[in-house]
């Protein structure tokens, strides 16, 4: 072990940041960057997302996926070019273990291109597949308003990070381009059969994962002696990780760090991944010797790897 171990999930105070001095932010961010650099998870309180709003997509979800199978396949994936909409239990694979969930995909909404469209990223792009609004009146409302809240909390969240590492609050932002594409996934995890998982143990590929957890436990996440430590329910909180995009940039200082679901109740959550536009060319961020320094002091760091 090279003292980059952890036994709990730290807590985070996001109000620190608002209304701080630059002393005060740039102190507050240096903590978050620390956070991150060993652990890799924070649990995020007074982060500025409304909590009824919130609470309010919670009571979707659980009338969302009550509903018949029949009327869900009516915004099956599978009907979608652009890999938004429905998928059932048993669908969705991590790291070659089939999950035991049903989900539902929503990336940022944008025009339809043609399938042909060149370059082939354009393909990808389109709206997203929503229930007709007299099946689950109001359902669309909700959801697009809080991702839309949780999206500015990324903002912040991105501004922390930039700061933490020497660089300019703008920074990591700028590198989401014109078009961003970050992917919102709405979850419904039945209860886990022995031996399986709601989602098996993976990293996060993108840059920033910001995920309302409700009210159930079943979120572990690996340490570095391979322990799985179960993420706490925090009241009003969001669960944020980081993703291998931001671990490629930074030279690993950060590391997406592994996590899995296992519940033996039902359980909901609604995850929220940032992630910058197709055409962004990723390249290392300009970091300050003592960053490489420190990847190079820890074997955690300097041997982290990717998964599948």
């Amino acid at each position: 072990m090279d003292g980059t171990s952890f036994t709990e999930i730290p807590l985070v105070d996001v109000g620190r940041w608002r209304g701080g001095t630059r002393p005060e932010r740039q102190a507050f961010a240096d903590e978050v960057r620390d956070i991150c650099h060993r652990v890799g998870f924070f649990i995020a309180v007074n982060h500025g997302v409304d909590t009824e709003l919130t609470e309010s997509v919670f009571a979707t979800l659980r009338r969302l996926f009550a509903l018949p199978e029949s009327t869900k396949r009516q915004i099956d994936k599978t009907d979608s070019r652009h890999f938004r909409g429905w998928e059932p239990v048993g669908t969705e694979s991590t790291n070659n273990r089939t999950d035991h969930r049903e989900q539902i995909d929503l990336w940022t909404d944008g025009k339809s291109h043609p399938p042909d469209a060149e370059p082939p990223y354009l393909r990808l792009m389109g709206p997203n597949q929503w229930l007709d609004d007299a099946v689950l009146p109001g359902h669309r409302d909700v959801i697009e308003r809080w991702i839309e809240q949780v999206h500015r909390f990324g903002d912040r969240l991105l501004a922390i990070l930039s700061l933490g590492l020497g660089l300019a609050e703008d920074h990591l932002a700028a590198l989401f381009g014109p078009e961003p594409m970050s992917l919102t996934k709405l979850i419904h995890y039945p209860p886990t059969p022995p031996g399986e998982a709601g989602v098996n143990g993976h990293h996060d590929t993108g840059f920033v994962t910001i995920l309302a957890a409700g009210d159930t436990p079943g979120l572990e996440v690996q340490n570095p002696d391979g322990e799985w430590i179960p993420v706490p329910i925090v009241p009003d909180s969001f669960v944020i990780n980081l993703g291998e995009m931001l671990q490629a940039i930074t030279g690993n200082y950060f590391v997406a760090t592994p996590h899995r679901v296992i519940s033996a109740t039902e359980r909901y959550a609604a995850g929220h991944f940032l992630g910058p536009s197709f055409t962004t060319a990723l390249t290392p961020l300009p970091l300050a010797p003592p960053f490489a320094e420190a990847v190079a002091a820890s074997p955690r760091h300097a041997g982290a790897g990717y998964m599948a």
